[in-house]
């Protein structure tokens, strides 16, 4: 496999989650709220979490249609918490995917509306009237409910909220980021995983990958945050050094953070090495790579 066939694969994969998303978010809904929705979620974003869902399906030979809905709910959830997170009663950002924040653009209210519409809209995603078993359906949604919700990602942005200003060790931050950011990406591979057949060790090591990549994703954010310019990034550059908010960063220093990342990089990759799926994991692989790689 080379970085072109890579590339091949992940330009198909996102166009046809870019036309799902097209699809199945509503032009359509009451007083502005689909154009809302769609701004939101629409032609931005790097869409890691689907490249996750399915590069995993495809690892284990699982459906496509069920593979392809869970890659959507996933960037749903993931765009609706970065709409909230945005908002001046959180984060209090102004700059999301190199264009104005949903609230900015549509005000506060809008954009809690378009949110909260988006979390339900995961779900129904999820749980069509026909094209996947149903027992799949409840597999998917009780994942990314999980991920989701207290034990994780909201779990993890309340962590992150009360933690400003305050000094947490490694143990800590690794566990905030563990619930607010690696637990979506996690939950993205053992989602398509969940669309094959894989046994139980197999599951298990996908699991392992996911957390080692969902950290290490967050431990890369980190260090662009001081690295990386603002029109690079899309975002606005140094937010957390500004919010004195913990960071690997602020805790382990930029070179051992580097180190930090290289080191989870390694552990995903022994992962895929133990859950047997051989040369069928090479776009987990590269995706691997790919999370490290960002700051260069």
């Amino acid at each position: 496999m080379t970085e072109h066939d890579y590339d091949a694969w992940a330009a198909t994969e996102l166009a046809a989650v870019e036309s799902a998303l097209d699809a199945w978010v509503p032009a359509d809904a009451p007083a502005g709220l689909g154009q809302t929705m769609r701004y939101g979620v629409l032609d931005g974003g790097k869409r890691l979490r689907a490249l996750l869902v399915l590069a995993a399906a495809q690892a284990v030979g699982g459906v496509r249609e069920a593979a392809l809905r869970a890659a959507v709910a996933v960037e749903l959830i993931h765009a609706y918490s970065l709409v909230h997170d945005d908002m001046p009663c959180m984060d209090n950002d102004v700059l999301r995917r190199g264009k104005p924040t949903v609230h900015v653009r549509y005000g506060e209210a809008q954009a809690m509306l378009a949110g909260d519409a988006m979390q339900a809209l995961a779900f129904e995603v999820l749980t069509p009237d026909s094209g996947v078993d149903a027992a799949l359906a409840a597999r998917l949604v009780a994942l990314l409910a999980r991920a989701a919700g207290h034990v994780g990602m909201a779990g993890g942005q309340a962590i992150d909220l009360a933690s400003i200003g305050r000094t947490l060790d490694e143990a800590a931050l690794r566990d905030m980021h563990r619930r607010k950011t690696g637990a979506l990406l996690q939950a993205s591979v053992a989602m398509g995983a969940a669309c094959g057949h894989a046994g139980a060790a197999c599951l298990a090591a996908l699991d392992d990958y996911g957390a080692a990549v969902g950290l290490a994703f967050q431990v890369v954010d980190d260090i662009l945050d001081v690295t990386q310019e603002s029109e690079r990034l899309g975002k606005t550059a140094g937010k957390d050094v500004d919010d004195n908010k913990p960071t690997y960063v602020s805790v382990l220093g930029l070179d051992a953070a580097r180190a930090h990342a290289e080191a989870l990089r390694a552990q995903a990759h022994a992962a895929l090495a133990r859950s047997g799926l051989g040369a069928q994991g090479w776009a987990l692989a590269t995706l691997a790579d790919r999370v490290v790689e960002r700051e260069h």
